[in-house]
C-alpha cells in the first residue's frame, strides 16, 4: 500500500503522524543496529571457545571494531556482492543445522525422557518458587521474539526489490516460517539429546551447549565436525545477519534523510548508489554498543525495542482503516488480529522490563537520548521550515 524505503518510518507517519513515524523507525533501528554488535560479540565468544584464546574485555572491543569496519566496507559495496555472500552464508548453515539435528536424533542417545523437567527454568527461584516459574517462562517467551523479528527488513528494501509488491508474501512468511521450523527441528533435537540439567548445567546458560552436547553424544571424535559447525553454525548465520539488519538500518536512515526526518545529508549516495553516512553512523553506533560487552544486553534491546515499535505499527494500522478505508491493500489483516497483536506486544514489552538488566537500560536511554537530540533538532530547526513528505496512493503528501 505504501511501496517506499522506510517501512514503519513510512507507514507510521502516514497511519498517525511524524513523530509516531520518527520514533517508530528510531526504536526498530535500535533492535537492528544492536545485531552487528551482538553478532561481533558472539563471533569472538566462539572464536575463544574453539581456540582456547581469550580475548575479552577491550581486546574484544577492539577485535570487533575491525570486524565492524570490514562490514562497513562491504556494505559501502555494490548490492550484488553482499547478497552472493550472504546467500552462500544462508544455504551452507542451514544445511550444517539440519545435518546436526539429524545426528541428535540417531545418536543413540536421543530420549523424549529428556523432556520430563520440560518446565525448568533458570530464573524461578529469582521470581519466586513455583509462582517464579511461570513468570521466569513469561519472560522468556516475551524475549523469544528477538529470533522473529526481521521480517520487517523486507518492505524496507522494497524500492531494491525487483518483484511485484505481492511477492513480499513470499519473502516475509518464508523468513518467519524458515526460522520457526529450524528453530523447533535444531531445539527439539538438542533438548532431546541430554537431560536439562545436564546439557545447561542447571540452567546457567553459559553458550555453545549445543556443542558440548555433540561431544557428548558422540566423544571427542567429534571435534572436526564441531569446528565446521562453529563456521556453518555461529560465524556464517551471524554474517548473514549482520548483512542484512546493516542494509536495511541504512536504507532506513537514507529515508529519513530524504523525507525530511534528517538533515539531507544522510540520503546522499556513493558511486554505487550506496548511502554512506548512514553506514558511518551504524558503525558508530555498533562500536559504541559493543563498548556494553554483554551480549545478553544486545538481546534485550532488541527484544525492548522491536515489541515497542511494533506496538505503534499496529495502532497506526488501526487508524489508517478508519483513515483511509478506500485505499488498495495488497494484503488485508482482520481487525481482531490486529487487536490481538497490540495485546500481545504490550505484554511482551512489559515482560521485557522485569528481564531487563542495568547495562542494556543504560544502552537503551543512551541510544534513545541521540534520538532525542535528533527529534528535537528537527522541531527546533528543520520542520518549522521544511514539512516531512510521503508518497500514498494519492500521490506525495506532506505531513
Amino acid at each position: 500500500m505504501l511501496p517506499s524505503a522506510g517501512s514503519c518510518l513510512v507507514f507510521n507517519t502516514v497511519g498517525l503522524n511524524k513523530h509516531a513515524g520518527f520514533w517508530s523507525a528510531w526504536l526498530i533501528m535500535c533492535a537492528w543496529i544492536a545485531v552487528p554488535a551482538a553478532g561481533v560479540l558472539g563471533i569472538i565468544d566462539w572464536i575463544n571457545y574453539q581456540f582456547g584464546l581469550n580475548f575479552t574485555g577491550w581486546t574484544a572491543v577492539g577485535i570487533g571494531a575491525v570486524i565492524l569496519v570490514l562490514w562497513f566496507i562491504l556494505s559501502i559495496y555494490k548490492n550484488v556482492v553482499a547478497g552472493k555472500v550472504q546467500t552462500f552464508m544462508l544455504f551452507a548453515g542451514i544445511t550444517g543445522i539440519i545435518i546436526c539435528s539429524l545426528m541428535f536424533f540417531f545418536s543413540g542417545k536421543w530420549s523424549l525422557d529428556n523432556f520430563s523437567n520440560f518446565f525448568a527454568s533458570s530464573n524461578n527461584k529469582a521470581y519466586g518458587g513455583s509462582f517464579g516459574t511461570a513468570v521466569a517462562w513469561i519472560v522468556g517467551c516475551s524475549f523469544m521474539i528477538t529470533p522473529y523479528f526481521g521480517f520487517e527488513t523486507v518492505p524496507a528494501m522494497v524500492e531494491e526489490g525487483d518483484f511485484p509488491i505481492k511477492s513480499q508474501k513470499k519473502a516475509i512468511l518464508g523468513s518467519v516460517l524458515t526460522c520457526g521450523a529450524i528453530y523447533a527441528l535444531f531445539y527439539f533435537a538438542m533438548a532431546g539429546a541430554m537431560p536439562w540439567e545436564q546439557l545447561t548445567n542447571n540452567g546457567d546458560c553459559h553458550p555453545f551447549i549445543s556443542f558440548e552436547a555433540l561431544e557428548y553424544c558422540f566423544g571427542s571424535k567429534i571435534a572436526p565436525f564441531v569446528l565446521i559447525m562453529g563456521i556453518v553454525g555461529v560465524v556464517f548465520p551471524i554474517g548473514t545477519s549482520v548483512l542484512g539488519f546493516w542494509y536495511s538500518g541504512v536504507r532506513m536512515i537514507y529515508a529519513m534523510g530524504r523525507q525530511n526526518f534528517l538533515p539531507k545529508a544522510f540520503a546522499k549516495t556513493n558511486k554505487y548508489s550506496q548511502p554512506v553516512l548512514p553506514s558511518v553512523l551504524i558503525l558508530v553506533v555498533s562500536i559504541a554498543f559493543l563498548a556494553m560487552q554483554e551480549i545478553r544486553s544486545f538481546f534485550d534491546l532488541m527484544a525492548f525495542a522491536c515489541a515497542l515499535c511494533y506496538v505503534i505499527t499496529t495502532i497506526s494500522s488501526l487508524v489508517m482503516d478508519k483513515k483511509h478505508p478506500e485505499w488498495e491493500r495488497p494484503y488485508k489483516c482482520a481487525k481482531a488480529l490486529k487487536i490481538l497483536s497490540l495485546v500481545f506486544m504490550a505484554v511482551i514489552a512489559v515482560f521485557c522490563t522485569i528481564g531487563i538488566g542495568k547495562t542494556t537500560w543504560i544502552g537503551f536511554i543512551g541510544y534513545m537520548g541521540v534520538g532525542l537530540l535528533l527529534w528535537l533538532f528537527m522541531i527546533i530547526f528543520k520542520w518549522r521550515k521544511e514539512k516531512v513528505w510521503m508518497k500514498t496512493p494519492e500521490g506525495d503528501k506532506e505531513f
